[in-house]
């Protein structure tokens, strides 16, 4: 029973997949044999090989036609259990069965990554436990656990074997309270924990019983007050935090951490003797651009990568004497700073340019939605002194317009950037262009109506380009110049200015 069970089970997760060649109808068995075929004489441990390089839903399809490869499916080191590779898009009324059934099965021998997948699957939330169970045994590496709703993680999973084997562990939508009997997780090197309840002072201790931590990534964790990252984790180079509120404060220990990325607010940070050893910053916040360029270059002396996008920027970046000696690439975005500061002067962004020089990229977005920018046509063009012979390759500017400030601080970069190779200008925000090619007839699932107002801001960029900035571009570098997208779909479906106020 237990095996026709789950002959139906694996049936009705490959009735995608049904007219693929597969491997076992060339090689089978017993009952291809007598179809003519003939079977390679190989050890079980080689066919238990072979089928653990196929995809699980080509897997499954083969233990369906091969009693050897079914054999070996018990076995299987990788399991993705989602309503996706069990069930076809038009019924998903027995996806509990499937999994229930694949998980009984399966002996939890050789089982390396187990990739649970239920976002939109509430009814399936009170089998989890006993499915873990089933699971999660000694020898397995990777745990991804993603939930329509919250879920009590079992620490008690990870103890004995796994605890000592998981190498990733991924969780979405779970309470996670790890308790000093957890132990010690020598092999995790990964945690993923997003919309996860744990307290600071619970991730503290759950990294200090795993020395081999070397990123984490937390995602709206509420719960989180201040993040410690304890001085024991040697091989610690990556950190993410993203959309965790209540967070105030960070404070790293670890002394090789390499790449921060961190959305948030107001948080506080201390770093420790990393903060020397940083290379990549990302950092997503009000006033996120005054604060690069006033407290980083101190803080973070030898970055090479710095991302700053801000909501709200109110203050322009003031021109200091502290320099980013080392950094190569450098992105801008300014999401919504005319809403706070109308006036915003991105001229003053040069301050970058003479804080970097060793800069190469340079992207900067200036989307906003509101056009209170002294236009270029009819102005007389002043063009400031910029730092000489800028190191300069890439420049890329999304949201341009013809306004004034913005053709004066490109034209500026195109004259002093003596080593520019290019230029790329974007006339719209850059978000949902539906491709970078011109073609006049897309059918992009991006596209989305653009507004009167937007096309005709576009059209006059295009022509400050030709105008102002076109034949100031050097001959060895290359100009591109992108519009708003072109296709008739996006084109006929304006929103009139008014509908929007």
């Amino acid at each position: 029973m237990a095996l026709q069970s789950e002959q139906q089970t694996l049936n009705g997760s490959v009735a995608r997949v049904d007219k693929i060649p597969l491997p076992c109808q060339l090689v089978g068995d017993d009952d291809s044999q007598a179809s003519g075929f003939s079977i390679p004489d190989l050890p079980e441990d080689i066919w238990h090989h072979i089928h653990s390089l196929m995809p699980m839903d080509v897997a499954a399809s083969a233990a369906c036609l091969s009693r050897a490869f079914l054999t070996s499916w018990r076995c299987y080191p990788k399991l993705d259990l989602n309503p996706d590779t069990l069930c076809c898009e038009t019924d998903r009324t027995n996806l509990r069965c499937r999994v229930d059934n694949i998980l009984r099965n399966h002996s939890g021998i050789g089982l390396k990554i187990l990739d649970i997948n239920l976002w939109h699957e509430k009814s399936c939330i009170p089998y989890i436990d006993s499915w873990l169970q089933l699971a999660v045994t000694p020898g397995i590496e990777e745990i991804t656990l993603t939930l329509c709703e919250e879920y009590n993680f079992p620490c008690s999973v990870l103890s004995d074997g796994a605890r000592n084997s998981v190498r990733s562990l991924h969780l979405t939508n779970c309470t996670f309270r790890p308790m000093p009997e957890l132990g010690t997780l020598r092999s995790l090197t990964t945690l993923k924990l997003w919309s996860v309840r744990i307290t600071g002072d619970e991730l503290e201790r759950l990294l200090s019983n795993s020395p081999s931590m070397e990123h984490l990534r937390l995602q709206d964790c509420k719960e989180i007050i201040v993040l410690k990252i304890p001085s024991m984790l040697q091989q610690f180079s990556y950190l993410e935090v993203s959309g965790c509120w209540n967070v105030q404060a960070v404070e790293n220990k670890a002394p090789n951490l390499t790449r921060f990325l961190l959305i948030g607010k107001d948080e506080k940070l201390s770093l420790g003797e990393a903060s020397q050893m940083m290379k990549a910053f990302s950092l997503s916040r009000n006033d996120a651009v005054c604060y690069g360029r006033a407290e980083l270059p101190s803080m973070m002396p030898n970055l090479e990568s710095l991302v700053l996008s801000s909501f709200s920027e109110v203050h322009t970046p003031p021109m200091l004497p502290t320099k980013f000696l080392n950094l190569k690439h450098l992105a801008i975005q300014i999401c919504w700073g005319t809403y706070s500061s109308p006036s915003y002067d991105y001229f003053s962004l040069v301050s970058f340019l003479d804080a970097c020089p060793s800069m190469e990229t340079w992207y900067l977005n200036v989307y906003q939605d509101r056009s209170e920018y002294e236009s270029v046509f009819g102005a007389s063009l002043h063009f400031r002194q910029l730092p000489e012979h800028l190191k300069l390759k890439s420049v890329e500017i999304v949201g341009f317009k013809s306004a004034k400030i913005l053709v004066e601080l490109t034209c500026c970069i195109v004259k002093s950037a003596t080593s520019l190779e290019r230029l790329k200008l974007n006339t719209f925000d850059g978000f949902s262009r539906c491709s970078e090619e011109n073609n006049s007839d897309c059918r992009d699932e991006m596209c989305r109506p653009i507004r009167k107002a937007v096309l005709k801001e576009a059209s006059r960029a295009l022509v400050a380009i030709t105008r102002h900035i076109e034949d100031k571009v050097p001959a060895s570098a290359k100009l591109t110049v992108l519009e708003p997208c072109p296709c008739p779909r996006c084109r006929s479906t304006h929103m009139d200015d008014r509908k929007r106020r």
